[in-house]
């Protein structure tokens, strides 16, 4: 299989699948002597993780990483201080599926003859043959987003030693639209939000908070607590804090369950999502993503524009349209409306408006980067469908199926989040080589 392969500078690739024993991010081009921890990894894969919310699938997986390679094991010099800092050499992170039984098996079992509408299952027969991988739509599941996750994360520490930024929030369910806000504020927001996710995720609490698995321990020794907890998990989640909607508010000033920067449209997300699950249907929406700190001059021309490589987000499931600033509305604007116009100032270049997205001709303009993307409903749906047997051709009635996401756009904004770091990195990379010539 290809395909699961990202960047010429700074390169991801990912494998794995739903339920194989579990999915892997392998990185290279990460510099040497960044200290990194499980445990920061953690806290943006608990943000995409299903089972936390109402909103999300019951499947109770934890996604709990574990750094295998590329890390230093010890002091390389005694007293150096280098331990667990990043070596140079490809790192890798595990995220074993702990939440992986055969009764879920044993459902997939039962229905893997009749292709979900929606899904790729018949697609993915097709090309594969009988050995496709379907108990859980194995890399066309949603859970091959947790190793984007975890390597957008390293890519994101990267990031931030360059003074450039990465957020993304909800900006659209069901119909339901987040007022604009300013980037500041939505960024501001948006960390607030994932402050208040690690301290009430249990997993979190339990395994990192108290020390359960440290970076101190053996890949050897993390994975037999891996193996406790996956005994445990009902035990762990029954331990998560429990604040009402209005403490979390008071709080944190964040809305509970969904990362939107206007909590009152938040909960009318909420409330519209659940009307609609509650007939037996899906939701989809638009996620926002606000990019800052980018120098003037990034991306490449043609084939490998900025946004042409933001648009390889395409690539995340459900994902149906990827648009830069203005995006899909410029076609209802004149010229001089879509123009951003320039003027100097203090020797500075500011722009009137920010229609392109921050980026002209596929280079960064030195404004913030904004990218949108449009999530489908949820394929997965509590109602019967038609469908057919993809071995005999027959035509099938599906049965509905109630193990689901209502909606999968308050798991998607990390995941954009993240992917958008990796492409903004490479791009990063490759600028500064590009640079560090031009100037000999």
């Amino acid at each position: 299989m290809i395909g699961c392969h990202l960047g010429r500078m700074f390169q991801v690739t990912v494998a794995g699948g739903s339920y194989q024993e579990g999915l892997t991010s392998v990185l290279q081009g990460v510099p040497p002597g960044m200290e990194l921890t499980e445990q920061e990894i953690y806290g943006d894969l608990l943000l995409r993780k299903p089972g936390a919310d109402e909103l999300s699938s019951p499947r109770k997986e934890p996604d709990l990483p574990i750094i295998y390679t590329g890390l230093n094991a010890a002091d390389t010099v005694e007293g150096a201080g280098n331990r667990n800092h990043t070596n140079g050499t490809p790192l890798s992170i595990l995220i074993p599926n702990l939440d992986r039984h055969f009764i879920h098996i044993k459902q997939y079992q039962d229905t893997n003859r009749t292709p979900r509408p929606g899904h790729a299952s018949y697609a993915s027969f097709i090309k594969y043959g009988p050995d496709d991988d379907a108990i859980g739509a194995g890399l066309f599941s949603g859970r091959y987003t947790c190793p984007i996750v975890a390597a957008g994360y390293v890519a994101k520490k990267v990031l931030k030693k360059c003074g450039i930024e990465v957020c993304s929030y909800v900006k659209e369910i069901a119909g339901v639209r987040c007022p604009d806000v300013a980037d500041e504020q939505a960024a501001n927001y948006t960390n607030n939000y994932k402050k208040m996710r690690r301290e009430l995720d249990p997993f979190y609490q339990e395994v990192y908070v108290k020390g359960r698995i440290t970076m101190d321990m053996r890949f050897l020794e993390k994975i037999r607590i891996l193996a406790e907890i996956e005994n445990e998990i009902d035990t762990i989640r029954n331990k998560a804090p429990k604040l009402s909607r209005s403490e979390v508010r008071d709080k944190y000033g964040v809305h509970p369950i969904l990362n939107c920067p206007d909590t009152d449209a938040a909960q009318k997300m909420v409330d519209e999502c659940n009307r609609i699950s509650g007939t037996g249907d899906s939701a989809g929406g638009v996620v926002e993503v606000i990019v800052t700190g980018v120098p003037v001059g990034v991306g490449e021309p043609v084939f490998c524009k900025l946004d042409a490589e933001l648009g390889r987000m395409m690539g995340i499931g459900a994902v149906k349209g990827v648009e830069v600033g203005a995006g899909f509305r410029a076609r209802d604007m004149t010229g001089s409306e879509n123009n951003d116009q320039m003027r100097a100032e203090k020797g500075k270049v500011i722009f009137e408006s920010n229609n392109a997205g921050g980026l002209t001709g596929g280079l960064s303009t030195g404004q913030p980067i904004i990218v949108r993307l449009t999530v489908k409903p949820t394929s997965t749906i509590d109602k019967p469908q038609k469908t057919i047997d993809k071995y005999t051709l027959e035509n099938k009635d599906l049965a509905a199926i109630t193990r689901r996401d209502a909606t999968i756009v308050g798991r998607i904004w990390p995941v954009a989040e993240n992917y958008t770091a990796l492409v903004i990195l490479d791009q990063l990379l490759i600028h500064y080589g590009y640079q560090a010539l031009k100037d000999k």
